[in-house]
C-alpha cells in the first residue's frame, strides 16, 4: 500500500477532489491510503437532499462549507479536530460493503491507545456505546474507495446544531441521515495526545514495519488536474445543492399580518411551482409573488433577486423581503 499526502491542504473541495481524481486515475495494481482533515464542513452523500440535512442558517452564519462526495450513505460533519481516512483499491465484490477489513487496523489502533471501539453494525466504529467513526463506499469501474471519520477533538455542539434541519415539513426521496450519539475519541485519552501523535499511531498500524509509509507523489500536473476538479465539481452549487432528489416544502410562520404556509417543489436545485396560503391580509395578488420565484434557482441570492423588483415587502404588510427568504430558504 502506498501513503497519498494531500500536502496538509484543509479544502475539503480540494480534498474530495484528489479522492476521486486518485480513484479514477492511479495505477490500480497497487492500494493507496489517503489521510486529510477539513476546516469546518458538511460532507453530504451522494444520493442525500443536501437542504434535508443542514440548518441552512447556522451553516451561513459559521462559515460551514457544504460538499457533497461521490459515496453513498447520510452527512457527517468535519472539522480540524477529525480525521478523514480513505483506501482506494480494485474493487472486489467481496470487500463492497465489508468494512471489517478496512477498519481493522483502525481498530487496532485505537485498542493501542485505550479506546473501547468497536464495529457495530454494517460501517459505524463505536466507543463506550457511541459513535466516533462512520464509512461508506463507493466503486467506479474496477476501483473502489472505502473512506470513513475520525472524531478525535471536533466541536461536537457543531455537529448538532449544523446537522439539524431548519423546522418546517419536507418530502422527498433523498437518502435521509440516521442520527446518532457521538462522542470524541480524545475523551478516552490523556490531554497530551495530539492530532499527530493519532495520526502516528494509525499510520504504525497500517504501514506496519516501516518508520516511514511508501508514498504515491502526484506529478504538477495531476494536481492541476485536481484543482480542476475540486472547482468544476465540488464547488459548485450545481453539485452541491441541484443534484438533490426532488421535493416537496412547507414553511409556516405568523407574523403581525397573520400566518403565512409557503409551499414550494423543487426539482434539479429550482422552484418548479410555489404556493401561498394563510390568513394573512393582503392588497396584491398572491399569484404575482408565486410566480416570481417559480423557475428560479432556489438559492437565497436567487430568491432575494427575484422578490426586490416585485417589492415583495407589499404582500404581507411589515414583513421585509430578508424576512420572506428566510422563510422560503
Amino acid at each position: 500500500m502506498l501513503f497519498l499526502d494531500n500536502g496538509n491542504n484543509h479544502d475539503p473541495a480540494f480534498n474530495l477532489a484528489l479522492e476521486e481524481y486518485c480513484l479514477l486515475n492511479l495505477p490500480i495494481d497497487e492500494n493507496y491510503l489517503l489521510f486529510y482533515v477539513n476546516a469546518p464542513s458538511i460532507i453530504i452523500g451522494k444520493h442525500q437532499n443536501t437542504l434535508e440535512e443542514i440548518d441552512t442558517d447556522f451553516v451561513q452564519e459559521h462559515g460551514i462549507r457544504v460538499v457533497r462526495r461521490i459515496s453513498g450513505g447520510g452527512a457527517v460533519y468535519h472539522d480540524l479536530g477529525n480525521l478523514n481516512f480513505s483506501f482506494i483499491r480494485r474493487y472486489e465484490k467481496s470487500q463492497f460493503n465489508n468494512y471489517r477489513e478496512f477498519t481493522a487496523p483502525v481498530l487496532a489502533a485505537l485498542h493501542e491507545l485505550g479506546v473501547p471501539a468497536e464495529l457495530n453494525g454494517r460501517n459505524d466504529i463505536l466507543a463506550d456505546g457511541r459513535k466516533v467513526s462512520g464509512n461508506a463506499q463507493a466503486v467506479r469501474r474496477d476501483r473502489m474507495v472505502s473512506h470513513g471519520t475520525l472524531l478525535f477533538r471536533s466541536e461536537l455542539d457543531n455537529v448538532v446544531h449544523a446537522l439539524k434541519p431548519k423546522p418546517g415539513k419536507m418530502i422527498s426521496k433523498g437518502i435521509q441521515s440516521v442520527r446518532s450519539r457521538v462522542v470524541n475519541i480524545g475523551d478516552f485519552l490523556p490531554d497530551t495526545v495530539t492530532m499527530e501523535n493519532f495520526r502516528a499511531t494509525l499510520l504504525k498500524h497500517l504501514f506496519p514495519g516501516t518508520a516511514t509509509p511508501p508514498q504515491h507523489v502526484l506529478s504538477p500536473d495531476a494536481l492541476e488536474d485536481v484543482h480542476a476538479l475540486a472547482q468544476s465539481r465540488y464547488r459548485s452549487w450545481d453539485w452541491n445543492y441541484g443534484e438533490s432528489p426532488a421535493f416537496n416544502l412547507q414553511r409556516i410562520q405568523r407574523f403581525a399580518v397573520g400566518e403565512v404556509d409557503a409551499r414550494l417543489f423543487v426539482e434539479r436545485g429550482h422552484v418548479k411551482a410555489a404556493k401561498f396560503h394563510g390568513d394573512f391580509f393582503t392588497s396584491r395578488d398572491i399569484a404575482e409573488l408565486e410566480q416570481a420565484i417559480t423557475g428560479i434557482r432556489y438559492h437565497p441570492d436567487d430568491l432575494r433577486m427575484a422578490l426586490q423588483p416585485i417589492h415583495a415587502e407589499e404582500f404581507f404588510e411589515g414583513v421585509a423581503i430578508e424576512e420572506l427568504v428566510k422563510l422560503l430558504y
